[in-house]
């Protein structure tokens, strides 16, 4: 019965329009105050070892190497780079936009800086090619979940601390569902560009230009490729491969661009700190959250509740990716991850379903989330840039969100899509 108070003090908290990370907080502060106030004295020391980890150094290190691509110069290459790799298509710039989007989301590990850095440059471009403001809008955002999906994942490396797998096979096994994801809104945006007669005027192809485009289009696309085979094969662990990805922006943006200023670097780090810090907030009061949740055994009986309908493995898979999208509506990603993968892994493990595909499942589906209203934070980026109401922005993204839904049904029910490459791995 004492557990019903303490989400209820959540609930009230949350409508009171406090921030997620201290609603969570002042919740168990509250329940703690109420029920057992020798706890209190605990509390620090509990939020200081939610956040105290190793692992939890690559995250603002792989945010700042983001930033500091983003302000390099690195977003145009990337377009101009996709620009050429989807000539001969319908589409032209909303499939520049999605290929755009799996490269710069395997650079920054985030969805939301994805919508930010690729939508101020393409939404207006599309609308001045023609293409309607709603499909401009929708493509961007559905195509930015990919930047949590596709490796190196800020979001992996929550869960990786959560659940205690392996950072560089989860990189791995987030690898398939994000190039599907990708692969299938290629296809689905090429039917919709055939249907609106959407298609970039023919221009003469210049070899010259072409060249200059790939060669400097290459260090953008060899970054995410570096960062995940040195960790993935055991070169180096996930935080030191951050770090390289710090300095190999510096180096890019500075001496290969020249576009990186002292100053850039500065609103870089300042940028990072700030959204690091608000995710160590929210980690280290989840921390507290999930603990009073165990103390009370709720993790155990909800197993048990799941356990004693007796379903098939895909049953189970499939009711829980009900329960992740719709969770994925309402909470953002990283609490969200910190929340259900206590209670939720260890149900997932005793029907046999391993850490690895539900990771994949779990951040494929709050992926999802962020182009869901009413939270949607892709959705919310995207409305500072193009001044469009969310269910607008939402209604363009339908279509192509669609894709992402299927994936998740994928990797449910065939788990060798998320486990057989990391099964390869030596470690």
């Amino acid at each position: 019965m004492a557990i019903i108070f303490l989400l209820v003090f959540l609930i009230v908290f949350a409508l009171m329009g406090t921030p997620l990370a201290f609603a969570i907080g002042a919740s168990s502060m509250s329940f703690i105050q109420s029920f057992n106030p020798n706890f209190m004295q605990m509390m620090p020391q509990r939020v200081w070892g939610g956040v105290f980890s190793f692992v939890m150094v690559a995250m603002p290190l792989f945010m700042l190497a983001g930033e500091l691509m983003n302000t390099g110069g690195i977003t145009k290459r990337i377009v101009d780079f996709s620009m050429y790799l989807v000539r001969p298509f319908h589409g032209g710039l909303a499939e520049v936009n999605i290929i755009a989007s799996m490269i710069f989301g395997g650079i920054s590990g985030s969805s939301v800086a994805d919508t930010s850095a690729l939508g101020s440059i393409l939404i207006p471009a599309m609308e001045n090619e023609g293409y309607s403001k709603k499909f401009s809008a929708g493509v961007t955002v559905a195509s930015s979940t990919m930047g949590m999906i596709i490796p190196p994942s800020v979001p992996m490396i929550v869960y990786a601390m959560a659940s205690g797998a392996s950072i560089g096979k989860l990189f791995i096994a987030g690898l398939v569902p994000g190039v599907m994801i990708g692969l299938s809104q290629l296809i689905n945006v090429n039917i919709i560009s055939i249907k609106h007669n959407y298609h970039p005027d023919r221009k003469p192809f210049d070899k010259k230009d072409f060249i200059h485009t790939m060669v400097y289009g290459l260090p953008a696309i060899l970054m995410p490729i570096v960062i995940v085979v040195f960790v993935s094969f055991g070169i180096c662990t996930a935080s030191e491969s951050a770090g390289i990805a710090v300095l190999y922006s510096l180096i890019i943006g500075f001496f290969f661009y020249k576009e990186l200023t002292v100053k850039d670097v500065i609103n870089g780090l300042r940028k990072t700190l700030i959204s690091s810090a608000a995710i160590m907030l929210i980690i280290g009061f989840t921390t507290i959250f999930t603990w009073l949740l165990t103390m009370a055994n709720i993790p155990a009986q909800i197993a048990s509740f799941f356990l004693s309908m007796d379903l098939p493995t895909w049953g189970y898979a499939l009711i829980f990716d009900l329960l992740i999208l719709l969770i994925g509506a309402f909470i953002d990603v990283t609490p969200a991850i910190l929340l259900l993968t206590p209670i939720l892994l260890p149900v997932m493990e005793s029907v046999g379903i391993s850490a690895l595909q539900f990771g994949a499942m779990l951040i494929t589906g709050l992926a999802i989330g962020l182009v869901t209203p009413p939270v949607g934070m892709c959705l919310n980026a995207c409305t500072k840039i193009n001044k469009m109401q969310i269910a607008d922005i939402f209604k363009g993204a339908l279509p192509l969100v669609v894709c992402n839904v299927i994936v998740l049904l994928l990797i449910s029910l065939f788990p060798a899509l998320t486990t057989y490459l990391p099964s390869l791995m030596s470690y």
